[in-house]
């Protein structure tokens, strides 16, 4: 796979389901870190995701500490408005991490803590919080993509 998208604690069905069909259409791998604000089978989670879910690699993980565990020499790069370096400025890697965190909250800061040296930001004016996490996932997984060159993508 040629990136990761971890997802940590996501709480909107909608957008978990559309960032699936992201990871589907590119070939990246999906990480849902529990709790999850829904259940798996919810149907507005699977009307959004269409029917690209056979077409998913998606790995579930209880924490995000179980999912580091499991790949120590991954590179995680976590998106939050509180990093000053743009998304743009990372030289991205083959099976790197692009972390997001709830709708409602963002990452932990003790996630935020332990990555302060790859932390991301999508710049956007600063009268407004944030853009939707679906609309984030995109963004920055296509650049991670292109700079890669597309692989396996036409």
């Amino acid at each position: 796979m040629p990136i990761h998208i971890v997802l940590v604690e996501p709480e909107i069905p909608q957008n978990t389901g559309n960032i699936a069909r992201t990871c589907a259409v590119t070939g990246a791998t999906l990480h849902l870190v529990k709790p999850l604000g829904f259940e798996i089978d919810d149907t507005k989670l699977k009307r959004a995701g269409l029917d690209y879910w056979h077409e998913l690699n998606i790995e579930y993980h209880d924490s995000f500490t179980q999912l580091k565990a499991k790949y120590p020499t991954g590179r995680f790069f976590c998106a939050t408005t509180k990093a000053k370096q743009s998304y743009t400025d990372v030289r991205y890697l083959a099976d790197d991490f692009l972390v997001f965190g709830k709708e409602t909250q963002g990452l932990a800061p003790e996630i935020l803590q332990a990555h302060a040296e790859t932390l991301i930001r999508i710049p956007m004016r600063p009268v407004t919080r944030s853009l939707n996490l679906s609309n984030s996932v995109a963004i920055v997984a296509f650049e991670a993509l292109r700079q890669l060159g597309f692989p396996e993508l036409q």
